[in-house]
C-alpha cells in the first residue's frame, strides 16, 4: 500500500529516444514526403482541390500500410461506416442532458439514448434508475465516474491498483484526491489482501474504489465480488463506498462469455465506462458512461442558453459518435457481438500457443484477448508491429481486424529477428517471471519449468 505523491501521478514522458539507423531513415523519408506534399499550412491563398486530394490520398496509403501490422493497441479497425457518410455534411452537437434534449435541433440525442438504453440493459439497471451519456472515450468516463464519487464523498479516498490506466492517477491529481495505489497479482488484477490492509488503515474515511475490468497491459480483471466482500469484511456499509468500473475494453466483452465476471448494477456498483472505439471499432475515440440517476442532481445545473441541463464533463459533445455506436450495435446484433468476442479470444489463444511453441515467453489471462510476451530486443521491430510495451514485456490485443495470417507473419518475423539478435552472443530471452510468472517465462532459468 502506498499513498502517491503528486509527482508520481502523471505518466512518464520519454524524450530524446535514440533511433536506429533504419528508423532515422524512415523518419527522414516521411519528412521528405511531407515537404513534397505541402503538409505545412503556409499558403496565403487556399490550396487547390487537386493538391489537397493528393495529400490525403498519400496519407490513406500510408495508414493502410501501418494498419497491416496494427497489433498492440486496442483499436478495432474492422468497420465500415460508409452508409453514414451523408451525415458528414452536418454539424451535430449533443450539448446538454441526452434525456432532456436541447434547443439546438441539430443533435442526435435520440440515437444517444437508444445506445445508453442498450448498455443499461447489458449491465442490468432499470431505465428509470440510470443516467449516462456518450463520452469522448474511457478517460472521460473515468473523469465523470470518479467526479460523481467525489461529489458523494468529498473526503473519500480513491483506491486503485498499480496496473490501473494512467488516467486514474491523473484524475486523482486533477481532483486533488488522496489516492492509495494497491499492489496487483501477476495477472494484473488488484490484490485484495493488500486492499483489505489499506481499507483498514483508513476506516475513518469513505472508500472510492476504481476497479479495472481488464487492465491496460495484461488484461487483468479485478474480482468485483471479492472486492465487495472485502469492503464488507472491513466494516464499510453501502453508504460508505462507491465503486467505479473502468471497463474500457472488456466491459462490453465479458457479458458474452460464459462464467466470466458479471458486471451488474444489481451488485453494489455505481458507475461503468467503456471505450466505444476499442472492441466495437469507430473512426474516432468515443465511449459510454452509465451511473445511477440518484447521483446526478449534485452535478447538474440548468442552462437556459441550451434549454437543457449540464451534467457532462465537456458540455458540447459529438453528435456523430452516438450514431456510430448505434450503427455498430444495430449492424451486429447480440449474436454478431458474441461471435466476435469468441473469435478474438480464440485467436488470442492461437497466438499464445504459437509464441510458446517458438520458445517465446508468453501469458494470456482467462477470458482475455490480450497476449503478453517478452519484449522484443529491437525497438524498430516493436514499432514496425505497433506493439505496446512496458519494461520487459509487450502485448498484442487481438481484435476483429487481426487475422490468423497477420499473427503468423508476426510470429515468423519475431522468430527470425530472435535468431539475428542471438548471433552476436549477447542476446538472451529476458526473464519475465516477475511480470507473468515462472511457468510463462522462457529465460534460461525458467524455460524448463514452463507448464504447457
Amino acid at each position: 500500500m502506498a499513498i502517491i505523491p503528486d509527482a508520481e501521478m502523471l505518466p512518464t514522458v520519454v524524450g530524446n529516444a535514440k533511433l536506429s539507423g533504419e528508423e532515422r531513415h524512415a523518419n527522414i523519408h516521411e519528412e521528405d514526403i511531407n515537404r513534397l506534399t505541402n503538409i505545412a499550412i503556409t499558403q496565403c491563398i487556399g490550396e487547390t482541390d487537386a493538391n489537397l486530394d493528393a495529400v490525403i490520398t498519400h496519407y490513406v496509403e500510408t495508414i493502410n500500410k501501418y494498419n497491416l501490422r496494427n497489433l498492440g493497441y486496442p483499436t478495432n479497425q474492422d468497420f465500415n461506416y460508409e452508409a453514414l457518410a451523408p451525415l458528414l455534411q452536418f454539424h451535430l452537437n449533443n450539448a446538454g442532458d441526452p434525456f432532456l434534449g436541447s434547443s439546438f435541433s441539430l443533435n442526435s440525442m435520440t440515437f444517444e439514448v437508444s445506445v445508453l438504453d442498450w448498455f443499461a440493459k447489458l449491465w442490468e439497471i432499470e431505465k428509470d434508475q440510470y443516467w449516462g451519456y456518450i463520452t469522448t472515450g474511457g478517460t472521460e468516463g473515468n473523469l465523470h465516474g470518479i467526479l460523481v464519487a467525489r461529489e458523494q464523498f468529498p473526503d473519500g479516498i480513491l483506491y486503485t491498483s498499480q496496473d490501473s490506466h494512467y488516467s486514474i492517477f491523473k484524475i486523482a491529481r486533477m481532483y486533488r484526491m488522496q489516492c492509495v495505489k494497491v499492489g496487483s497479482l501477476l495477472s494484473g488484477e488488484i490484490d485484495c489482501v493488500e486492499l483489505e490492509a489499506s481499507l483498514l488503515s483508513h476506516k475513518d474515511k469513505p472508500a472510492i474504489i476504481n476497479l479495472n475490468i481488464g487492465t491496460t497491459l495484461k488484461g487483468g480483471i479485478d474480482d468485483l465480488d471479492l472486492v465487495i466482500q472485502t469492503l464488507d469484511k472491513c466494516g464499510f456499509t453501502r453508504d460508505q463506498f462507491y465503486i467505479h468500473c473502468d471497463g474500457a475494453l472488456f466491459g462490453i466483452m465479458l457479458p458474452f462469455i460464459n462464467q466470466a465476471l458479471r458486471i451488474s448494477f444489481k451488485k453494489p456498483i455505481d458507475s461503468v465506462t467503456i471505450s466505444g472505439h476499442k472492441f466495437l471499432g469507430c473512426p474516432s475515440p468515443c465511449g459510454v458512461l452509465i451511473t445511477r440517476l440518484k447521483y446526478i442532481n449534485a452535478l447538474s445545473r440548468d442552462v437556459e442558453y441550451i434549454a437543457s441541463r449540464d451534467a457532462t464533463i465537456t458540455g458540447s459533445r459529438s453528435g456523430h459518435a452516438p450514431i456510430l455506436l448505434w450503427y455498430a450495435l444495430k449492424k451486429r446484433g447480440l449474436i454478431g457481438l458474441e461471435n466476435e468476442v469468441h473469435e478474438c479470444i480464440t485467436n488470442a489463444r492461437y497466438l499464445l500457443n504459437q509464441l510458446r511453441d517458438a520458445g517465446i515467453g508468453a501469458m494470456l489471462n482467462e477470458f482475455s484477448n490480450i497476449v503478453v510476451f517478452e519484449r522484443p530486443f529491437d525497438d524498430h521491430f516493436t514499432r514496425r508491429w505497433n506493439l505496446a510495451s512496458n519494461e520487459n514485456i509487450a502485448h498484442v490485443v487481438v481484435l476483429k481486424h487481426i487475422t490468423i495470417e497477420m499473427l503468423d507473419t508476426f510470429v515468423h518475423e519475431f522468430i527470425q529477428k530472435r535468431s539475428i539478435w542471438s548471433k552476436d552472443g549477447h542476446f538472451q530471452p529476458p526473464c519475465i517471471a516477475s511480470d507473468v510468472g515462472s511457468k510463462n517465462c522462457a529465460c534460461s532459468i525458467h524455460s524448463l519449468s514452463r507448464n504447457y
